[in-house]
């Protein structure tokens, strides 16, 4: 691979994965940098990371870095996105992409003038067994897809006395729990599927309508057991778990849940595809093992090795049989993706990772879940804006 520079924006829990996957990818890191220059020189220091940057500005006027990742809380990925791309940067958000669907919308038509590389850190599709199974389904060796569906469930909300930013609607959104992690699910899905999902219909709750803020700020997984000294009593709108039921555009239907209020799950993501001529299930805490269904021989337990993967999911395996990989490996295998495409310079090639389209529709799907909820119907997932819009 050639050598790019990338810096991370953001110090909270993601970021710093953002920077030991870019170093396994191979990519220089140039900074990490945090809603300070203080907290931008601390993090740096802790990582291990020389450099005279300490704000978002300082990076996006260094003509050495070529790629931005935003790793910050999600209201700020639009204007932060916009800033990025129209500096000439490669550009890989975490999610979502932005708050609305105009915000999304704008931030693919903007991607699409520049002509630059831009992605959504949809990480999990690159599970080596997630891109095996997509690989079954596309090629029919499931047959026709009849149903899906599956969890995402953690627990660490579960307690009115755990707080994070994330629950406040005006800083990651009106929806949460989906938003925050039922999207990868979703996402995910549809990425094995081949298909998109053109309908919803919701049932979502808040567990706790008022939550414990402490003062001073808490990171994202931090331990409940560290009882704040004072706190103040905030009222929340976000959900905390719920059902979404929806159909696919051929027909075939599925099933989330989705919950952060689940004791003992820290980070369980579960499915089942089940198709006429055979099931395939997967779950995100034993994530080297595939669960084959069959209904006239005996079911069968993959375990992963590229020597017995298909071509397309060997290609992102990296270890050979029983050394397992998991969830840093995935963010590795997605930035080699990313990067890989920027050194070939395909820009009219389909794109090996998640786009800002992708995001953007996870978007529109959210807005969809959101008005079924508060209609209590079920609601068409509309791509609007177009972002072939003007």
């Amino acid at each position: 691979m050639a050598s790019f520079r990338a810096a991370v924006i953001g110090t909270g829990f993601i970021g710093p994965v953002h920077v030991e996957g870019l170093r396994r990818a191979g990519v220089e890191v140039a900074a990490i940098i945090g809603s300070t220059p203080e907290k931008s020189r601390q993090a740096n220091q802790s990582l291990g990371i020389q450099t005279n940057l300490a704000t978002f500005e300082e990076v996006l006027a260094d003509p050495t870095i070529h790629a931005v990742h935003l790793a910050t809380p999600n209201r700020l990925h639009y204007p932060q996105s916009i800033a990025v791309l129209e500096s000439g940067k490669h550009l890989l958000c975490e999610k979502p992409l932005a708050m609305t669907t105009q915000e999304s919308a704008a931030l693919v038509r903007l991607a699409r003038a520049t002509g630059l590389m831009a992605a959504v850190a949809y990480n999990i599709r690159f599970y080596p067994l997630c891109h095996e199974i997509a690989e079954r389904v596309g090629s029919g060796n499931l047959g026709d897809l009849l149903h899906v569906h599956g969890s995402y469930v953690q627990d660490w909300l579960l307690y009115e006395t755990d707080f994070n930013w994330r629950v406040l609607s005006e800083d990651g959104g009106e929806l949460r729990a989906v938003a925050d992690i039922g999207t990868h699910w979703l996402d995910l899905i549809q990425f094995i599927t081949g298909q998109h999902i053109v309908s919803v219909c919701a049932d979502l709750r808040t567990v706790h309508p008022e939550r414990s803020r402490p003062r001073g700020g808490v990171e994202t997984f931090s331990s409940s057991l560290q009882t704040p000294t004072a706190s103040d009593r905030v009222p929340i709108s976000t959900e905390d778990c719920g059902c979404v039921m929806f159909r696919f555009q051929d027909g075939a239907n599925g099933c989330l849940w989705v919950s952060q209020t689940t004791a003992g799950r820290k980070n369980c993501l579960r499915f089942e595809v089940a198709g006429t001529q055979g099931s395939a299930a997967w779950n995100s805490e034993s994530p080297n093992e595939l669960w084959l269904g069959h209904r006239d021989r005996s079911n069968e337990l993959l375990i992963r090795d590229p020597a017995l993967l298909s071509r397309r999911a060997a290609a992102i395996a990296n270890y050979p049989g029983g050394h397992n990989e998991g969830f840093p490996d995935t963010f590795k295998q997605l930035f080699k993706s990313f990067y890989g495409a920027i050194e070939r310079g395909a820009k009219d090639q389909p794109r090996p990772f998640p786009t800002l389209e992708d995001g953007h529709r996870e978007i529109a799907l959210c807005e969809a879940i959101l008005e079924s909820q508060r209609r209590r119907c079920w609601i068409d997932v509309v791509d609007s804006p177009s972002v072939d819009a003007d």
